[in-house]
């Protein structure tokens, strides 16, 4: 009689695989590992999942997929282009600050493979920044953000900008809520770093 597969079962080994990845590495880790970490045998594995790229390939299609449906969510709950990247901002540090292995997985593990990067790239990736676009599309139509102003340019920007903290965070010795990063962030983003009202050092053009 063949075992009975249970999402729960499922979840708990997509769940043992964010920490072995995170602490062994991808390329380190075996599915013996996850199977050990998941309180399963290893064949069990593979009542769920081909192999340990199909793990990780599950582990980011479905945790994405989820990140950018509730996002989705709470942009439609507020108005405005300047909220709604607030609410975006705050929702990916969200995420990956609430989990420091998914984090490592996301930021390190990822990036070690030029497959994993194309795929991912090619897809939810390419979902998320239509997101972000949107909401630049929408900040240019009631006049937040300049008209000449190139959506992609922004859309990547605004991207790394939340990516990068999510690496520092990571990397820094220092324990803090990464979400209140989020505010910093977006008021960076759209009003830049130069100053309301620039003092010149030359006399003559402050007389004039």
């Amino acid at each position: 009689m063949a075992r009975k597969r249970t999402p729960d079962k499922r979840s708990r080994i997509l769940e043992a695989a964010v920490k072995v990845f995170a602490r062994k590495g991808y390329f380190a880790a075996r599915v013996a590992d996850i199977a050990r970490q998941a309180g399963v045998a290893d064949g069990t594995i593979y009542l769920y999942f081909r192999n340990k790229e199909d793990i990780l390939v599950s582990l980011f299609d479905e945790i994405m997929a989820e990140h950018i449906e509730k996002g989705r969510e709470e942009i439609a709950a507020v108005r405005g282009a300047e909220a709604r990247l607030l609410v975006i901002a705050q929702h990916h540090l969200r995420l990956l600050g609430g989990n420091r292995d998914l984090a490592v997985v996301f930021q390190v593990e990822l990036r070690q493979s030029t497959k994993f990067m194309e795929r991912f790239t090619a897809g939810w990736l390419h979902d998320y920044l239509a997101v972000i676009s949107e909401v630049v599309e929408e900040g240019q139509n009631d006049g937040t953000f300049r008209p000449d102003l190139s959506r992609r340019l922004a859309t990547k920007a605004f991207f790394g900008a939340l990516d990068e903290m999510v690496t520092s965070w990571i990397l820094s010795a220092k324990e803090y809520d990464l979400v209140s990063q989020a505010a910093p962030v977006v008021d960076l983003f759209l009003r830049g770093a130069t100053a309301s009202e620039r003092v010149s050092a030359d006399p003559a053009l402050e007389a004039v």
